[in-house]
């Protein structure tokens, strides 16, 4: 008798443990990287409901508001949602949804597989986990594997990496599409400061995209002009360029576009994207 309930309750266990509602409710991974988040996805009608913004945003894709809607973009991609509503838009083509979004404990969930589908990503169910595959990032021909920064403070420097595919294709096409007009390069220019000398520039960070060996693909340095006193000296120089290092090359850039930058290298860190390699920072 012991035996046949010990039987009957592993096969129940079983079953229960590697079906996709079960897996939903421990863990989702995208690209191999548990998500975080301070509310667990959940299911609703046999189908894997997720926090909308983190999801999103582990997809690459941006979150906005707009009157009663989501609005969802990333490239050429933008899909609408609204909380209690069936109808979902995906580049203005009306799609019907399984699970209508609703908000719980001030976070509004979303179907998963529908988010994940239509920014072109697969989704798989495991045992104990959701996996969520992006597509990757190619720069001429060769895969990246992570996104690497640096930067230094006045006492140490940290050195962290993005291993998710889809930031590291976001950040990488913001670099791309913000590049400025071509400029020689500055006369001085490293990561530490001089104000001694007119239109010396401070290294704010590096960001290497590294291949599966960890070797570089392409580099991009971002400098802030250090404006010495008075002021009035600096005042033919730009106050932000990028030198793309791969190619030798420098560019004005934007401060908007370098806050962008760092607000995403943010983002990665609270989704659980960001691993730091070294912190000397005292």
């Amino acid at each position: 008798m012991k035996k046949a309930f010990f039987a009957a309750f592993l096969a129940i266990f079983l079953f229960i443990s590697s079906s996709p509602t079960y897996a939903a409710q421990n863990q989702i991974k995208v690209d191999g990287v548990t998500i975080t988040s301070d509310v667990k996805p959940e299911m609703k009608n046999k189908r894997a409901m997720v926090p909308l913004r983190v999801m999103s945003e582990s997809l690459g894709a941006s979150v906005e508001w707009s009157d009663s809607e989501v609005i969802l973009a990333k490239s050429e991609m933008k899909v609408k949602l609204a909380v209690n509503r069936s109808i979902a838009e995906k580049n203005g083509k009306k799609m019907l949804l399984d699970v209508k979004p609703y908000t719980k404990n001030n976070r509004i969930y979303v179907p998963l597989r529908f988010i994940a589908e239509a920014f072109g990503c697969n989704v798989n169910y495991s045992n104990f986990a959701v996996t969520v595959d992006t597509k990757p990032l190619f720069i001429n021909g060769v895969q990246v594997k992570a996104l690497q920064q640096e930067y230094h403070m006045f006492m140490g420097g940290v050195v962290q990496q993005v291993h998710g595919n889809a930031y590291n294709e976001t950040i990488y096409n913001i670099f791309a599409k913000n590049i400025g007009k071509k400029v020689e390069a500055p006369a001085n220019y490293s990561w530490s400061f001089s104000i001694d000398t007119p239109g010396s520039y401070y290294k704010n960070a590096q960001y290497d995209f590294l291949d599966q060996k960890g070797k570089s693909l392409a580099r991009f340095d971002i400098y802030s002009l250090i404006s010495p006193v008075p002021s009035e000296l600096s005042t033919e120089y730009p106050e932000i360029l990028i030198h793309d290092v791969s190619k030798d090359e420098w560019y004005l850039f934007n401060d908007t576009t370098r806050k962008s930058i760092n607000q995403l290298m943010d983002t990665t860190g609270k989704n659980g994207f960001l691993k730091i390699i070294s912190n000397t920072v005292v």
